[in-house]
């Protein structure tokens, strides 16, 4: 089913709203079902306008043949082809964070998946996502309404050579920490360094074998039931949220100690 919407389109009216305040200059038309006539909805009209985006009042029986089997609430949205991140700036990317997070994704093949890491990592603070250019579910209209306009505004950096690339976040002195199941750390007892980079692998593979022995370290998440594994975006959520974790944990400052005025 996905594979026939087209990769071009944006879906849903929080995900076109998203895409219309980040970046209105790459949204070429917006569809609105003539069935929706409410405020979000307005909103939405009155950012297309602003941004002077082509906007179509269509029956919504149009929009599901438009994007078939797809769930857009009434909203879509067409983006102009996106112009990503340069592989070659990542360094100078890097060279410009005072103390990165990054999230490398090895392969990760489902949209719905994609979208949700891409929600996490923003959610978490994330600077910029990683992705091989092949082997990868595609930045799909599954993927940006899974993202929730994440899609739209985390640099995405989609890479010919994921070793290489993995090797530039080494030389900007990042630590690779990769995620997997049969890794001897925990994720909750180990002391996680910085700046991080996150590596996850796709959905039952996991990290391939040269990713794997690229990381520095490898954790894995504790399980207490009987499921072998977690989702990937699950997974990606409980990484990225411990290393915010340990980044909010301060040092303790050195107490004051009032001392009696002498009297000379």
């Amino acid at each position: 089913m996905d594979d026939a919407i087209p990769e071009d389109l944006i879906a849903g009216p929080h995900a076109v709203s998203a895409a219309l305040k980040a970046h209105p200059e790459t949204i070429d038309c917006v569809w609105v079902a003539k069935e929706r006539a409410d405020d979000r909805v307005h909103g939405i009209l009155t950012l297309a306008r602003s941004a002077h985006v082509v906007v179509r009042r269509t029956p919504r029986a149009a929009l599901d043949r438009l994007a078939p089997g797809l769930a857009h609430q009434g909203v879509l949205a067409r983006r102009r082809p996106v112009e990503r991140p340069r592989e070659e700036d990542l360094a100078a990317h890097l060279q410009g964070l005072e103390r990165p997070l990054v999230l490398v994704l090895d392969g990760v093949q489902d949209p719905h998946n994609l979208g949700a890491c891409l929600r996490s990592a923003e959610a978490a603070g994330v600077d910029l996502v990683i992705v091989p250019r092949h082997a990868r579910a595609p930045l799909s209209a599954v993927a940006s309404r899974a993202a929730c306009g994440a899609a739209e505004r985390i640099p995405l950096y989609e890479v010919a050579n994921l070793a290489r690339a993995l090797r530039v976040l080494k030389d900007a002195g990042l630590w690779l920490i990769g995620a997997t199941a049969d890794a001897d750390q925990s994720l909750h007892t180990c002391v996680l360094p910085t700046p991080t980079a996150w590596v996850l692998g796709g959905e039952g593979s996991g990290l391939r074998r040269l990713t794997r022995e690229a990381c520095d370290l490898l954790v894995r998440i504790p399980m207490c039931g009987q499921a072998e594994s977690l989702n990937v975006s699950v997974a990606t959520g409980l990484c990225l949220f411990e290393s915010v974790r340990a980044r909010s944990i301060k040092a303790p400052s050195s107490p004051e100690i009032a001392l009696t005025p002498i009297n000379l």
